[in-house]
């Protein structure tokens, strides 16, 4: 069996740790001196090793960079979330002010509706809208607490949208003017001609008994009669429209595809006469005028006042 010649790689390897171990303490040491000549010496060294190791440093400025940039997209990153979420809060906050600015722009042009000075309203909420193929209604959040009665007139923020048919203590029932069973008389303006309302579950509802047909031209002004006293007169209604079929219909003026606050028009009924004895005295009270002559005599002096003298004479 050959034998292993002498390990000199061991010593060799355990000088050469001393010696760099040496180097770099020495090196720590002169590093840490505080002198003039030994800060010229480091600046000096500083100048000729480190210029010739830029491709050393290169890797590791790269990598920084990397580092630095990766850094950055996290940040950029976390406020880009952060953005998105604020984004989305604000969407939300816009779609609440964009439903409370429609609220009140309904709601002031309810304020701004000229109405006759003797009527009172009071404002109320639809809850529902029960709308179908064969009739046309929705529901207050006004009811018999609130004052309201039966058969008065709601409107919008624009004309009128129908009446009041059914009160609860809390809720009542507008039937609309699109309504079948609706029907009300109206004037056309500017001519004056009188007409008939009529709901036909559409949302032009049909002009019928126009009295001079010849008169009404499209986009005349709607408004109601007040005939029959079923509607407080002047209201608007609508402009009239010709449909394909050569019918006068009516655009309404309310915007039934929003319908959110309706008020409710306090109607006062009309005064009812009650002295009749103020007009015609009650009873037969006989003949009015003078009396007629029951004797020749009687009727020459009715007659002729001269000869009723000479008989007395």
């Amino acid at each position: 069996m050959a034998r292993k010649g002498p390990d000199f790689s061991t010593p060799v390897r355990r000088v050469l740790i001393a010696l760099l171990a040496i180097v770099l303490i020495a090196l720590f040491l002169f590093w840490r001196i505080d002198s003039p000549r030994a800060e010229r010496m480091r600046t000096g060294l500083i100048d000729r090793v480190v210029p010739s190791f830029e491709w050393a440093f290169a890797p590791v400025t790269q990598l920084s960079q990397m580092v630095a940039g990766f850094q950055s997209y996290a940040r950029i990153y976390e406020q880009n979330q952060e953005l998105r979420r604020e984004l989305q809060k604000m969407q939300a906050w816009k779609e609440a002010a964009v439903q409370l600015e429609q609220e009140n722009s309904k709601l002031l042009a309810q304020n701004n509706v000229r109405i006759d000075p003797a009527l009172t309203s009071v404002t109320g909420v639809v809850m529902v809208d029960s709308g179908s193929a064969f009739r046309q209604s929705v529901l207050l959040n006004v009811g018999a607490q609130d004052g309201i009665v039966d058969g008065w007139a709601t409107m919008d923020g624009l004309g009128l949208v129908g009446r009041i048919s059914g009160v609860g203590q809390r809720t009542s029932r507008v039937v609309l003017l699109t309504d079948p069973s609706s029907r009300i008389p109206v004037t056309i303006q500017p001519s004056g001609d009188r007409a008939l309302l009529n709901g036909d579950n559409t949302p032009l509802p049909v002009l019928d008994f126009v009295e001079a047909p010849d008169n009404v031209r499209p986009g005349d002004r709607v408004v109601t009669s007040g005939d029959g006293g079923v509607f407080p007169p002047g209201l608007l209604v609508g402009q009239v429209v010709q449909a394909s079929d050569g019918r006068m219909r009516l655009r309404m003026a309310a915007d039934y595809g929003r319908l959110e606050f309706l008020r409710v028009l306090r109607a006062h009924p009309a005064e009812a006469v009650v002295d009749s004895g103020a007009i015609i005295r009650p009873g037969d009270q006989g003949l009015i005028g003078p009396e007629l002559p029951t004797s020749p005599v009687e009727a020459a002096r009715a007659t002729d006042p001269l000869a009723s003298v000479g008989a007395d004479d």
